[in-house]
């Protein structure tokens, strides 16, 4: 397994801060290996083993500690002087009413704190407040274009564009690389599906209706990259002979975003200077979940794309809207503390009326902030201070916007 480095060097600064480290992060997408990389790290500065308390949460082994009180009692049994210890709660979100523990450690005893879980809402309900302000969220993603080709060269493996497609197909769920073969890929990702399905929305969320879940979630990847609107869904299911009040809609994509399968990208009026609270979009966490759920309607590539620029956005710490402009629009707006930038993705720019159409997106935008075009082709058609990129020059950290 290669160092998650683009996650790490963000947390270093943090190892002994009094504020609490959360990861989220879909199901199996590399937060323990993260948290036993710190440990590791912590132990190279000289940190004792009996100074780290790790806790994973899906273990049997601390089945018995189901709320609060457990974890307190437990926890307090271990620390036995008053040097610093670190505390690593891994999908603690299994434990009722978590942040009262957590809180409690963080207030009385010389720690440094750690958690990880798999739902979006972990720190949002009324137990949050006790934990507000005190916490720094770093989300975490399945590997990163960049990170799957450092994974494959370490075993030797050549980076070809062939190695790209393989990408766009299975995705970057860490565990898929362990599998030699198409069929045990997609064994695995159908099995982590369900997983995610069954333990973090159905359960989660008491979910009775599973097969109205899987039919919104087949919209969603089968319209990745296209603007959402309830109406059209529920025009979907009804073709399907399913009759879905709005409300129920809502509520059910509410459990696919705090599953952290799907994210939903607000569009922000660029004009106006506000975020829209209409007509989204919505993009995977994984695109092997894509692959592995997508029906026969036809594979739409450049949604793929730009799924993938809009993760890698989110790694590289950047917060992304849609850019709306008077009847135009821009796939992305990203803001990283006081810089931000614009970026168009496309596929290939196959004529100069796509040309025309990617580069004239930013005609009505009149601000000094850079634009980027983002495609696969390997000529440099940068122009009126637009500039172009290859996709895979940037996923790869060889031009950087």
């Amino acid at each position: 397994m290669i160092k998650r480095e683009l996650y790490l060097s963000k947390l270093r600064s943090f190892y002994d801060s009094e504020l609490i480290k959360v990861l989220v992060g879909i199901r199996r997408s590399g937060k323990s290996v993260i948290l036993k990389q710190i440990i590791d790290e912590l132990k190279e500065k000289g940190i004792k083993e009996e100074e780290i308390i790790y806790l994973n949460f899906e273990n049997l082994d601390f089945a018995f500690i189901k709320n609060e009180m457990d974890l307190f009692k437990y926890v307090k049994d271990l620390i036995v002087s008053e040097k610093k210890y670190y505390l690593f709660f891994d999908e603690i979100q299994n434990v009722e009413n978590f942040e009262k523990a957590i809180n409690s450690f963080r207030s009385n005893m010389n720690v440094s704190i750690f958690i990880t879980g798999s739902n979006g809402k972990l720190l949002s309900g009324e137990l949050a407040t006790h934990l507000s302000g005190r916490y720094v969220e770093f989300k975490v993603l399945p590997f990163t274009y960049f990170e799957m080709c450092e994974l494959l060269k370490t075993k030797g493996e050549e980076i070809t564009e062939d190695t790209f497609y393989n990408y766009l197909k299975f995705g970057g769920m860490p565990q898929r690389f362990s599998f030699n073969n198409e069929d045990e890929i997609n064994i695995y990702l159908n099995d982590l599906y369900n997983s995610i399905i069954l333990r973090d929305v159905v359960q989660r969320s008491k979910i009775k209706d599973i097969n109205l879940l899987n039919n919104i979630i087949q919209y969603l990847l089968e319209n990745i990259g296209q603007i959402f609107s309830g109406r059209s869904v529920i025009g979907y299911l009804k073709q399907d002979g399913r009759k879905v009040a709005a409300e129920t809609l809502y509520n059910y994509l509410d459990y696919i975003n705090s599953a952290l399968l799907m994210s939903k990208v607000h569009r922000y009026d660029i004009r106006g200077k506000k975020v829209l609270s209409t007509l989204e979009k919505y993009y995977v966490a994984d695109l092997g979940i894509r692959n592995i759920k997508k029906s026969d309607i036809e594979f739409k590539l450049g949604g793929s794309l730009e799924n993938i620029v809009y993760n890698e956005l989110i790694v590289r710490g950047y917060k992304v809207n849609i850019g709306k402009i008077d009847d135009g629009e821009v796939d992305f707006i990203a803001i990283k503390g006081n810089d931000k930038v614009y970026v168009q993705v496309a596929y290939i720019l196959s004529s100069e009326s796509v040309i025309s159409r990617e580069f004239g997106a930013y005609d009505n935008i009149n601000d000094n902030y850079k634009k980027y075009v983002l495609s696969m082709d390997k000529v440099d058609m940068s122009r009126n201070g637009i500039r172009h990129i290859n996709i895979l020059d940037f996923l790869l950290r060889k031009k950087d916007i």
